[in-house]
Protein backbone atom coordinates (compact mmCIF):
# COMPACT_ATOMS: atom_id res chain seq x y z
CA UNK A 1 0.00 0.00 0.00
CA UNK A 2 1.23 3.49 -0.74
CA UNK A 3 -0.09 7.02 -0.37
CA UNK A 4 -0.74 9.23 -3.39
CA UNK A 5 -2.60 12.37 -4.41
CA UNK A 6 -5.24 11.37 -6.95
CA UNK A 7 -7.53 13.43 -9.17
CA UNK A 8 -11.08 13.15 -7.85
CA UNK A 9 -12.27 12.52 -11.41
CA UNK A 10 -10.11 9.38 -11.59
CA UNK A 11 -11.81 7.66 -8.64
CA UNK A 12 -14.83 5.51 -9.38
CA UNK A 13 -17.36 5.49 -6.55
CA UNK A 14 -19.94 2.79 -7.34
CA UNK A 15 -21.69 2.79 -3.95
CA UNK A 16 -23.47 5.95 -2.87
CA UNK A 17 -24.07 6.50 0.82
CA UNK A 18 -26.32 8.90 2.68
CA UNK A 19 -24.46 11.98 3.81
CA UNK A 20 -24.80 13.71 7.16
CA UNK A 21 -24.92 17.40 6.16
CA UNK A 22 -23.79 18.60 9.61
CA UNK A 23 -20.77 16.28 9.52
CA UNK A 24 -20.07 17.40 5.97
CA UNK A 25 -20.19 21.10 6.90
CA UNK A 26 -17.79 20.55 9.81
CA UNK A 27 -15.45 18.52 7.62
CA UNK A 28 -15.48 21.20 4.91
CA UNK A 29 -14.53 23.84 7.48
CA UNK A 30 -11.74 21.64 8.80
CA UNK A 31 -10.34 20.85 5.33
CA UNK A 32 -10.53 24.52 4.32
CA UNK A 33 -8.65 25.58 7.46
CA UNK A 34 -6.16 22.73 7.95
CA UNK A 35 -6.20 20.52 4.88
CA UNK A 36 -7.13 16.87 4.67
CA UNK A 37 -6.07 15.02 7.82
CA UNK A 38 -6.89 11.43 6.91
CA UNK A 39 -6.48 9.95 3.41
CA UNK A 40 -9.26 7.89 1.86
CA UNK A 41 -8.65 4.24 0.96
CA UNK A 42 -8.70 3.31 -2.72
CA UNK A 43 -8.31 0.03 -4.58
CA UNK A 44 -6.28 0.09 -7.79
CA UNK A 45 -7.47 -2.62 -10.17
CA UNK A 46 -6.03 -2.77 -13.68
CA UNK A 47 -4.98 0.89 -13.50
CA UNK A 48 -8.41 2.12 -12.36
CA UNK A 49 -9.08 3.54 -8.90
CA UNK A 50 -12.12 2.46 -6.88
CA UNK A 51 -13.24 4.22 -3.69
CA UNK A 52 -15.57 2.61 -1.18
CA UNK A 53 -15.05 4.76 1.91
CA UNK A 54 -14.47 8.42 2.64
CA UNK A 55 -17.79 9.61 1.19
CA UNK A 56 -17.84 12.72 3.38
CA UNK A 57 -14.20 13.56 2.60
CA UNK A 58 -14.72 13.15 -1.15
CA UNK A 59 -17.89 15.25 -1.14
CA UNK A 60 -16.23 17.92 1.03
CA UNK A 61 -13.39 18.16 -1.49
CA UNK A 62 -15.86 18.40 -4.38
CA UNK A 63 -17.93 21.12 -2.70
CA UNK A 64 -14.78 23.08 -1.85
CA UNK A 65 -13.82 22.98 -5.53
CA UNK A 66 -10.73 20.85 -4.92
CA UNK A 67 -9.73 18.57 -7.77
CA UNK A 68 -7.50 16.06 -5.98
CA UNK A 69 -7.47 14.08 -2.75
CA UNK A 70 -4.91 12.18 -0.68
CA UNK A 71 -5.48 8.44 -0.78
CA UNK A 72 -3.95 5.22 0.47
CA UNK A 73 -3.79 3.07 -2.65
CA UNK A 74 -3.88 -0.72 -2.42
CA UNK A 75 -3.40 -2.80 -5.55
CA UNK A 76 -5.97 -5.54 -5.93
CA UNK A 77 -7.28 -7.97 -8.51
CA UNK A 78 -10.78 -8.21 -9.98
CA UNK A 79 -11.84 -10.86 -7.43
CA UNK A 80 -11.18 -8.43 -4.56
CA UNK A 81 -13.05 -5.68 -6.44
CA UNK A 82 -16.06 -7.99 -6.89
CA UNK A 83 -16.13 -8.62 -3.13
CA UNK A 84 -16.34 -4.87 -2.50
CA UNK A 85 -19.10 -4.43 -5.07
CA UNK A 86 -21.46 -6.87 -3.32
Amino acid sequence: MHEAVLPLAAIRRPLQRALDEAKLAALMASIAAEGQREPIDVLEVDGQFWGFNGCHRVTAHERLGLTSIRARVRRANRAVLRMHLR
